[in-house]
């Protein structure tokens, strides 16, 4: 089960604040409500542990993320891949944040799409996609808050 995603959000900070704040990928993936652990394991490169609770399924997947792409000071391209080897299920997550210097703020774009496989994607796709809906919404209140 594959879903894209896409958001903006504008805040009345000038693009290098912003910029300052979501270049630091641990700091961005604090955002996102279900990161349990983010380690760093080389430049660009992190081991993300995710945990949560998806119906009947108890989620805690392993993810190597790595920043695929930085323009400084326009934008960052990430992509995860993971799996959770206890309930057999893979998951994968394309990212990509662009900033823009507004008059008075910046917009921040956040698109990308992720894919859940495995069982819990064959039992639950609707309560994947609703879960993902309600961890996208924390995370632009998180970054909203933190921007």
């Amino acid at each position: 089960m594959r879903q894209d995603f896409h958001e903006t959000l504008t805040v009345a900070q000038p693009s290098e604040a912003v910029w300052a704040v979501v270049s630091q990928i641990p700091t961005v993936l604090s955002w996102i409500s279900i990161v349990e652990e983010v380690e760093e394991t080389a430049p660009d490169r992190y081991r993300v542990v995710l945990a949560d609770r998806l119906g009947p399924f108890k989620l805690r997947a392993d993810l190597e993320v790595g920043v695929t792409e930085r323009v400084e000071p326009l934008s960052i391209r990430a992509h995860g891949d993971g799996e959770d080897r206890q309930i057999g299920s893979r998951l994968i997550v394309d990212v990509a944040l662009e900033l823009a210097q507004l008059a008075e703020g910046t917009q921040l774009d956040v698109s990308g799409s992720y894919e859940v496989t495995g069982r819990p994607a064959a039992l639950g796709a609707g309560s994947i996609r609703k879960k993902a809906a309600t961890i996208l919404a924390q995370f632009f209140a998180a970054a909203d808050a933190s921007l």
